[in-house]
């Protein structure tokens, strides 16, 4: 009993540690938005808001970003298709 008072807040902390970090793995490699914040980036660099050397460090990391956000959806079409 004094097990479970004691472990029931470590617990709670763990499950919203799970989800923040879920969250914020859908955000980092959700390729919808990654799509779009490169179309932004496209946008600001060409209207001059950006310069050459910020764009392309930027671009860099939102085209490595794609990679790991594709291979993962890769990996769970293949997981999936190897279920049924």
């Amino acid at each position: 009993m004094l097990h479970k008072l004691v472990s029931a807040p470590i617990n709670l902390v763990i499950k919203i540690a799970e989800k923040v970090k879920e969250e914020a793995d859908k955000e980092l490699y959700h390729l919808p938005t990654i799509q779009q914040k490169l179309i932004q980036l496209q946008m600001m660099f060409e209207l001059g808001d950006i310069p050459e050397d910020a764009y392309k460090a930027k671009e860099e990391e939102l085209l490595i970003r794609y990679e790991v956000a594709k291979r993962r959806e890769m990996e769970q079409w293949e997981q999936m298709t190897k279920k049924k």
